[in-house]
C-alpha cells in the first residue's frame, strides 16, 4: 500500500492522539495545556498559536471521535464518522511546502484551531485508508492489558500488537512459559 509522506505523518499523529486517551495504562496524556503544547510540538503541527482550555476540550473531543473511527465495525460507519469530523473542521484543501517538506496538501483552513487542524488533516488521512478499501488496517492492540490504536501497514495485514517488542513479545514469552510449565507438570 503506497501512502504519501504527509498522509503517513497524519496517520502517525492520529494514532498518537487516540493513544493519549485516559483509558490507556498511562492515563490521560492530554491532562492540561502544557501537555497539549507538547503534543503539538512533538508532532510538528504547523500554524498553532496560543492554546487555551477551549482548545484542550476541543482536541479531547476530536480524539474521542477518532477513537470511534478505530472502533467502527465496517467501512460505511467509519466513513460516516470521518465525514462528520472533516465537515465540522471546515476543510479547505491547499498545496503547501513549508518547514523543509516537499509539496503536500493541508486540509485545514488558514487560521484554523488546533482541533480543526487535527480533525481535517488526520480525518483525511483516515479517509484515504477507507477509500483504499483498507479500513480493517485501523486496529487496536490485541494484548489483553493494552488496547492501543495502530495502523497495520504490514503487507499481509497480520499485525496484532501495537508494538511487537513489548506487547507481542510479552504475550509470546507468557505462552512459552505456560507451555514449559505444562510440559514439566505432564
Amino acid at each position: 500500500m503506497l501512502i504519501p509522506h504527509d498522509t503517513r505523518i497524519a496517520l502517525d499523529t492520529v494514532v498518537d492522539l487516540v493513544n493519549t486517551a485516559p483509558e490507556q495504562a498511562e492515563g490521560d496524556q492530554l491532562r492540561d495545556i502544557s501537555s497539549l503544547y507538547e503534543f503539538v510540538r512533538s508532532h510538528n503541527v504547523s500554524g498553532v498559536g496560543e492554546l487555551g482550555e477551549a482548545d484542550l476540550d476541543s482536541v479531547r473531543e476530536v480524539r474521542a471521535r477518532f477513537a470511534a473511527v478505530f472502533a467502527a465495525s465496517d467501512p460505511r460507519t467509519a466513513a460516516e464518522l470521518i465525514n462528520q469530523l472533516v465537515a465540522a473542521a471546515g476543510t479547505t484543501p491547499q498545496l503547501t511546502d513549508h518547514d523543509g517538506y516537499d509539496w503536500h496538501v493541508h486540509y485545514f483552513a488558514p487560521g484554523a484551531s488546533v482541533a480543526d487542524h487535527l480533525a481535517a488533516d488526520c480525518g483525511m488521512a483516515l479517509a484515504f485508508i477507507v477509500v483504499a478499501g483498507e479500513q480493517e488496517r485501523l486496529r487496536r492492540c490485541e494484548a489483553p492489558d493494552c488496547g492501543r490504536a495502530f495502523v497495520d501497514l504490514s503487507r499481509n495485514r497480520s499485525r496484532r500488537y501495537c508494538d511487537s517488542r513489548t506487547c507481542g513479545n510479552r504475550l509470546h514469552v507468557a505462552a512459552y512459559r505456560a507451555r514449559r510449565k505444562e510440559a514439566a507438570a505432564g
